[in-house]
């Protein structure tokens, strides 16, 4: 086996594709895997993913396959760009193709659906502790890597080697900065908690409650993000970086968020199954929320805003009513 490519990256949705037509921007031989043979012979024959980042073209250097086996031979890299529901999938579709010379990245943000756990544990579990691990998170819309404007990024892995790898082949100077991160647990609960606490800032805004409102979740979620981080041994300071108070903001105030925009139908009166259509992507937040809750009861976190946007997605509960028990809740010290 032989390393052809830089990177293979292992799905080709709109945040695989952004970052592959990003790397190969930069001079990166990159190779970008879709499941359906029919998709990528059509973003072959395209040169640009019309359904996800439509006017943005393809660089030569950037190939394409649908056969798995080939994506894996052809390099020891692999960044791994699916939805949390196909994460656990995917590892086992390819675990019986990677050699000791592989090392692995993923960008999937969530918990793992069967067991609630984080995703880190899911790959060792899977994958067992000899392949070398990294998430790679932060405040990014795949749209803009695309179009080449300015975005920071945060990798995380307990190796050493693997990080810095990572850091110096993706960097680019120009549109593309990747800081470095040792905390796994940090970084991973960062990029699960916003996405609730988007969908709460989006029912709010919804409903017109206006910024004063917006604000407010966005600083008690990052509390609630603290709390439940600093239970399970992450550090403080991961949860006020990029991957953390980074994430949470763009999630919250910006609507090419796909949580921010599915509160946002809710908060307008639309049922859940509207609003999941209307949304149009994966809404990885209402499975998040449950996740939470139930990591939040099982630590003994107090996690308010969590809990009334999973009574409000799981048990019919009314907006309005879930507002007032947010706000009717005991005034303490602000302190976290």
């Amino acid at each position: 086996m032989s390393s052809k490519y830089d990177f293979s990256i292992i799905g080709a949705g709109s945040f695989g594709t952004s970052f592959a037509i990003s790397l190969s921007r930069q001079g990166k031989r990159v190779l970008l895997f879709g499941r359906s043979k029919e998709g990528i012979d059509s973003l072959s024959l395209d040169r640009e993913n019309k359904k996800y980042l439509p006017n943005i073209s393809f660089p030569s250097s950037l190939d394409l396959t649908s056969d798995l086996k080939y994506a894996i031979s052809c390099s020891y890299t692999l960044l791994i760009f699916v939805p949390t529901l196909s994460f656990r999938t995917v590892l086992n579709d390819i675990k019986p193709f990677l050699s000791e010379k592989h090392k692995i990245c993923w960008a999937t943000k969530g918990l793992d659906p069967v067991t609630g756990n984080l995703l880190k544990d899911t790959a060792e579990e899977i994958l067992g502790s000899n392949i070398p691990l990294a998430f790679l998170s932060g405040p990014n819309f795949a749209r803009e890597i695309a179009e080449g404007l300015p975005t920071v990024s945060t990798v995380v892995s307990d190796n050493e080697d693997f990080l810095h790898d990572l850091q110096t082949k993706i960097n680019c100077s120009q549109s593309l900065r990747v800081y470095t991160n040792n905390d796994f647990t940090g970084v991973q609960l960062g990029s699960v908690v916003k996405n609730v606490i988007a969908i709460a800032a989006g029912i709010s805004d919804g409903m017109g409650f206006g910024a004063n409102a917006r604000v407010a979740l966005i600083t008690r979620g990052l509390a609630e993000m603290v709390r439940l981080a600093e239970k399970l041994g992450a550090h403080e300071k991961t949860i006020y970086g990029m991957s953390g108070l980074g994430d949470l903001v763009l999630t919250c105030t910006d609507n090419k968020s796909r949580n921010r925009r599915f509160g946002l139908y809710i908060g307008q009166g639309q049922s859940l199954d509207d609003a999941k259509k209307n949304t149009g992507k994966v809404v990885e937040g209402f499975v998040n929320a449950k996740q939470l809750r139930n990591l939040a009861k099982k630590v003994n976190v107090e996690m308010p805003i969590v809990e009334q946007v999973y009574n409000i997605l799981y048990n019919k509960q009314n907006v309005k009513e879930a507002i007032e028990i947010l706000m009717s809740r005991s005034l303490k010290s602000e302190n976290l």
